[in-house]
């Protein structure tokens, strides 16, 4: 348990945890003592699964303990979570993040409707610093408007909303004053920031913003986003300017242009291909990691191939590998599906591809001259995301070291 607040367990993406610490300073101020907090996911069937099991453990562990309930799969299904025995409340998505939400809990259930929450009408999205002096996570968008047939987190995270741009960079200047040497722009949907702003800016005009009125920031990094959405000042930010750092992450999870289609995503095979060597060709040290679903509905040994083959074609390092999970009340949930053998096969396969992948990502490695930011537990990151072990170094420390070696999937580095 934390000492600045009362404990809370998190499951899911980064925006979860930025939330997660943002939920933690409101519950100290104003929930009760002896709350325990678990933050769900809804991505997959096993992460609400994991969810259910947590706090099954939790009330084992801590039978005077009171349980709430928050996130994207209690947002999702309430019923489902204020129905266990062991949970005193559920909070819902938007409600979350409101002060007055933990001031007193007047009823078991207060989760609203999401899908109505706007702008006008709700909290932006939150930022908040994570990891001490190390790096600090700016949530400068929240939400999504796409309709992809496998997800279900349009309902829980309701329609796409924007930080503004004097916002962000207010608390950007923030984040640089107290000494965090690395920025980390996240969202649901990334790059659809801006869309319901006046005037429609792009998220390259945001980072374009922050590099110019940030000149003692010495990186920003940019998490997940979507290819087709990119925008070409985004594109060209790359090449400008090397503090921001050289990795993206990307929504793919399709190498075959028909399973594409059925999952409703709005990029192609040759897209998505064409987005990584261009990118390369403006910043050539470029790295890139994707998420990928094995055993989507439909798809084939053809299909499948093709996506074993896309981590090839892009010159991805860093693979987040999804066995497909049918969501209850998607259109994915009602296509022919793949045997779970299969699926646990295919999975196995993408993960094999994405092993050999960064064992020859940090083999590239040795022989250069890397600038590395260390973290806690004695690791650290390069500017393109590359693990490195840093044993000893001070966390936060921005420093140069040569790379003599990979082991373990990390960097080796000369620390002498």
């Amino acid at each position: 348990m934390a000492d600045d607040g009362p404990e809370i367990v998190t499951f899911g993406c980064r925006l979860n945890m930025v939330e997660s610490e943002v939920v933690r300073s409101l519950a100290a101020q104003g929930a009760e003592k002896g709350v325990v907090i678990v933050n769900t996911c809804a991505v997959t069937a096993e992460a609400t699964r994991q969810a259910r099991q947590a706090i099954r453990r939790i009330a084992r562990e801590k039978p005077e303990a009171r349980i709430v309930v928050t996130g994207c799969a209690a947002q999702i299904d309430p019923k489902t979570f204020g129905d266990m025995p062991e949970v005193a409340h559920v909070l819902g998505n938007a409600e979350k993040t409101i002060a007055k939400s933990w001031d007193h809990f007047t009823s078991r259930e207060n989760v609203g409707a999401i899908a109505e929450v706007r702008r006008g009408n709700a909290p932006a999205p939150l930022l908040s610093a994570l990891e001490g002096h190390t790096r600090a996570f700016l949530a400068v968008q929240n939400g999504c408007d796409h309709c992809c047939t496998f997800c279900v987190i349009p309902r829980g995270r309701g329609p796409s909303r924007s930080v503004a741009e004097d916002e962000v960079l207010a608390q950007a200047r923030r984040f640089v004053e107290t000494g965090h040497k690395e920025l980390v722009l996240t969202g649901v949907d990334l790059t659809s920031w801006g869309g319901d702003l006046a005037g429609a800016p792009k998220l390259g005009r945001l980072v374009r913003l922050l590099l110019r009125e940030l000149p003692k920031l010495p990186r920003l990094r940019l998490s997940s986003i979507d290819c087709i959405e990119a925008d070409d000042d985004l594109t060209a930010a790359f090449a400008d300017d090397e503090r921001l750092t050289p990795y993206l992450h990307l929504s793919l999870q399709s190498g075959d242009d028909l399973i594409l289609k059925r999952m409703k995503r709005r990029h192609s095979r040759a897209q998505a291909v064409d987005f990584c060597a261009g990118l390369r060709d403006k910043r050539p040290d470029m790295a890139f990691g994707a998420d990928l679903i094995a055993g989507f509905p439909t798809e084939d040994d053809e299909a499948a191939a093709r996506s074993l083959a896309l981590v090839e074609d892009c010159g991805l390092a860093f693979l987040h590998v999804f066995p497909f999970s049918a969501r209850p009340g998607t259109p994915a949930a009602r296509m022919k599906p793949v045997p779970s053998a299969l699926i646990k096969a295919r999975a196995a396969h993408l993960r094999a591809q994405g092993d050999r992948a960064l064992a020859r990502h940090l083999a590239q490695q040795v022989g250069r001259r890397v600038q590395i930011l260390a973290e806690r537990g004695g690791m650290g990151r390069a500017a393109d995301f590359t693990p490195a072990k840093t044993p000893g170094v001070e966390p936060g420390r921005l420093f140069k070291a040569d790379v003599i070696g990979c082991s373990g999937g990390s960097l080796d580095l000369n620390l002498s």
